[in-house]
């Protein structure tokens, strides 16, 4: 039955588990996954940060979950507000029994309202964690230049406080690459390659700190990059892309014939040939100095055959404008190999944008067939084109 091939539709739920998309956000680090909202973001929203232990909890007379009080016994004030009035304990309206021999201390987010303090959020974080420091830090460089912050924020990639390191990747996976990219070639590349052969280190890290040290690192680097593709347990991490664009920032000719080798190779998994593509769209978007367009473009065209990525290929092919293979693309809407309803779709939409008359001829044969499925079609297009913003598409 025709459809999202088996592999396809499993490779799409794993994504979605593991990083909520195959893709990150828009305008977002192109290695990164796990973005959202930093702590430093965070406390800038709260009225008062305040960090220390929980202690003395106290049911109220109410009996529901919470209510009651418990204090906080004040070792950092991250952000302070006048209500506190300087003291060093204060009392939470809530009830949090932490237990006498807990391990762990609290990072309190505080609303302030009419003089009285309203804790709305807990992180409990372990008792040794600096994270305090780190926030008051993370705060005092804020409306430093964007290369700036990140490179405050690199220091704490490899923190013993996963809550702190978490959070310092977030401030890179929500930067654009523009805004890391000069940065990059400054930072201290060993160190990097330290992080990437540390088995201790989180697999979905592999494509920035890989990216990062395309800039910066050199021949040995290149070679260390090398050997983590060939590594059959790190080729289906995360990270793959970045890990393939690192090495051809270092060794353009050697790098692009890897990922052309991964691409026209059917045989090669799902998720290897998937990542060989998502390096070619960042080479096609961010690094056209390294890799000609013109070679990224032939490249894609090698996954055309192959019927389990085929439909992502031809959409990168319409939105980079590449019209010399209309004729190759139209030919597929008829291949039994090709009939699935997710391929014909990306034909259809290729076949809207490109002026080749063959393009125009399938088109028309289609509206004849399937009014309804051409005029879906176009309107999709139609959004994809409109403006972004709240009022796109409103009249």
């Amino acid at each position: 039955m025709p459809g999202l091939p088996l592999r396809r539709l499993l490779t799409v739920l794993t994504g979605v588990v593991l990083a909520g998309s195959l893709a990150p956000a828009a305008n977002a680090c192109p290695f990164c996954s796990m973005q959202g909202e930093t702590l430093t973001n965070q406390v800038g929203q709260a009225s008062m940060v305040l960090y220390g232990t929980l202690q003395n909890a106290k049911l109220g007379g109410g009996g529901d979950l919470g209510d009651g009080t418990t204090d906080l016994l004040i070792e950092n004030v991250v952000k302070d507000h006048e209500a506190r009035k300087g003291n060093k304990v204060i009392t939470l309206t809530r009830y949090i029994d932490v237990g006498k021999d807990s391990k762990y201390k609290f990072l309190v987010f505080c609303d302030i309202f009419k003089d009285k303090i309203d804790p709305y959020r807990g992180l409990p974080v372990k008792a040794d964690s600096d994270i305090g420091d780190y926030l008051k830090k993370a705060l005092a460089v804020k409306d430093k230049p964007i290369g700036e912050r990140l490179k405050f924020f690199f220091n704490y990639l490899d923190n013993a406080d996963v809550e702190v390191s978490n959070d310092a990747y977030k401030e890179f996976a929500n930067a654009d690459y523009k805004d890391y990219r000069d940065m990059a070639k400054t930072l201290p590349a060993d160190r990097i390659a330290h992080w990437l052969q540390d088995k201790e280190t989180a697999t979905f890290r592999y494509g920035l700190y890989a990216s990062m040290l395309g800039h910066c690192g050199n021949d040995k680097h290149a070679q260390l990059l090398r050997g983590l593709l060939e590594d059959p347990e790190k080729r289906v991490s995360s990270g793959v892309d970045g890990i393939l664009a690192g090495y051809t920032m270092l060794k353009p000719k050697e790098g692009w014939e890897y990922i052309r080798g991964i691409l026209k190779d059917p045989s090669k998994e799902f998720m290897f040939r998937y990542a060989a593509l998502r390096s070619a769209r960042f080479f096609w978007d961010q690094r056209p100095d390294v890799v000609a367009r013109k070679d990224i473009s032939e490249g894609v065209t090698l996954l055309l055959d192959q019927s389990d990525i085929a439909d992502l290929a031809i959409e990168d092919l319409r939105k980079w404008s590449c019209w010399d293979t209309a004729a190759r693309i139209v030919a597929l809407y008829d291949q039994k190999s090709h009939d699935i309803p997710i391929i014909h779709r990306s034909i259809l939409r290729y076949c809207l944008n490109c002026p080749d008359p063959k393009a125009a001829d399938l088109v028309k044969r289609l509206r004849a067939k399937d009014p309804q499925m051409v005029k879906d079609a176009e309107e999709l297009l139609k959004l994809e084109s409109a403006p972004a913003g709240p009022t796109a598409g409103l009249k």
